[in-house]
């Protein structure tokens, strides 16, 4: 089935249809890799990162290869994007060379350049705005635990992010219930809560927003993710936040509270601040099929975009 996907670069410009395609594409190439050990065969992928990353990393250069491709890694040696040369200078020689884009950068706006300059693929691989691969990775897993997405309940609790951002608008799309916990100030950027909750009229999703942890209500899954965003570590600035956020921990009893028997992280985690050591090594947690479902979901990715 072609998903007919020129990009992957925002959660909110996939429908329900293709989300659940790549859902579908992402367990089967994860239960029969060798099935398509030749999809990327000849081609490589250049993988832009502006900031440093474990699990995007090794789960896109590990997973090219799978596929039978080559993955190039362009480092922080090279600048910020726009810096040093423009981005459109940047996108358009790297479509001199390579077959695909993956980028990891600051700003959505360099996503942005880099889509409508290259003319090859781009997938985002995390910017200040979107996380639409981890998102998807989350709901490969939320698949795997659970029958049925639409009778899910799913709470993000801590710093309005990102992550939020697409797990939100991915929510919304596939008609799952969604409550997004966040301590005052630390609220998501209002537009992508009206486009969420927009998205939802359509699918029957039912999105709350609160920043009262007690409001959380009963949930299936609860969702966390560092309080302090990379590249933000202001040592002067953390105590504060901590003891802002520290009513937002997810812990057993939030857990127990809520009647949630899943608890996820996008990693890497601060424990004992978002979430307890405790809870994070129980076997509540599914941080690890996570982790691993981030290479199996952008394979899907990276199967779609090359298979029209």
């Amino acid at each position: 089935m072609s998903l007919q996907l020129k990009n992957f670069l925002a959660d909110d410009e996939l429908n329900k249809e293709q989300l659940l395609a790549l859902i579908t594409l992402a367990i089967n190439i994860k239960n029969n890799p060798a099935d398509y050990s030749q999809v990327l065969a000849g081609k490589s992928i250049a993988m832009i990162f502006e900031k440093p990353s474990l699990r995007t990393h090794v789960s896109f250069d590990m997973g090219i290869n799978k596929l039978g491709g080559h993955a190039l890694y362009l480092g922080q040696q090279n600048g910020k994007l726009g810096e040093r040369e423009r981005v459109s200078d940047y996108a358009k020689n790297l479509s001199c060379y390579a077959d695909a884009i993956v980028a990891r950068v600051f700003s959505h706006d360099s996503i942005q350049g880099l889509a409508e300059h290259a003319s090859i693929p781009v997938i985002n691989a995390l910017c200040d705005l979107y996380h639409p691969c981890q998102a998807l990775a989350d709901f490969v897993t939320l698949t795997e635990r659970f029958s049925d997405l639409t009778k899910l309940k799913l709470a993000y609790v801590g710093d309005g992010n990102n992550v939020s951002n697409s797990l939100m608008i991915m929510a919304a799309t596939l008609g799952v219930d969604f409550t997004l916990v966040t301590p005052e100030g630390y609220e998501a950027e209002q537009s992508v809560i009206e486009k969420s909750q927009a998205i939802a009229v359509d699918s029957g999703a039912n999105i709350k927003t609160t920043t009262n942890i007690k409001a959380i209500g009963a949930q299936d899954v609860i969702y966390t993710d560092t309080w302090i965003s990379m590249g933000d570590e202001d040592a002067s600035k953390k105590a504060e936040l901590l003891a802002h956020f520290a009513p937002f921990q997810v812990n057993h009893e939030l857990m127990k509270n809520a009647d949630a028997s899943v608890v996820m992280h996008c990693q890497p985690a601060h424990l004992e601040e978002e979430i307890t050591t405790e809870l994070f090594d129980s076997e509540m947690a599914v941080v690890f099929q996570q982790a691993e479902n981030r290479m199996w979901a952008q394979n899907a990715v990276l199967t779609s975009l090359f298979s029209q």
